[in-house]
């Protein structure tokens, strides 16, 4: 598959969890992410959270957030993102899932301490980056052991 159109299926995934799924003809789970992100963004308070962190509105949208909810959000969105990839992507790479993981899991771990720090939406995003660069320092690092 051509590279542009590995890269426009993550960053429709990006964009929302489920689009690059269609993209690659796996209607099925794009619905099924779609449907998960839907919930939990309403359930969670998402938007509201997003708008208000925009806004410079900290406190307001720690208020507001369902944490119980939001914490199933990373790991939606990433395994979403990172399906989308692998799927149109003919030759497999090994360990490509780890920068995906990392950031799922360094965006959890950054939602749990947001409410004592820039918020669910800043504290997160922020986390997801190092979580990507931890992920791909630890592929590089278990390849390098092969």
């Amino acid at each position: 598959m051509i590279k542009g159109q590995k890269i426009e299926k993550l960053l429709w995934s990006i964009a929302l969890p489920g689009f690059g799924q269609f993209l690659n003809k796996k209607y099925l789970k794009g619905v099924v992410l779609i449907t998960l992100e839907v919930i939990i963004n309403v359930r969670a308070h998402l938007n509201a959270s997003i708008q208000m962190s925009f806004q410079g509105d900290i406190a307001g949208a720690i208020a507001i957030t369902d944490y119980q909810w939001l914490m199933f959000y990373p790991c939606v969105y990433m395994f979403g993102i990172w399906d989308a990839y692998r799927d149109a992507d003919e030759e497999q790479k090994p360990l490509a899932f780890l920068p995906y993981v990392g950031a799922a899991f360094f965006a959890t771990v950054g939602m749990m301490y947001s409410p004592y720090f820039l918020g669910p939406v800043w504290l997160s995003m922020l986390s997801c980056f190092v979580g990507v660069g931890a992920g791909v320092l630890l592929k590089r690092w278990v390849l390098s052991l092969e």
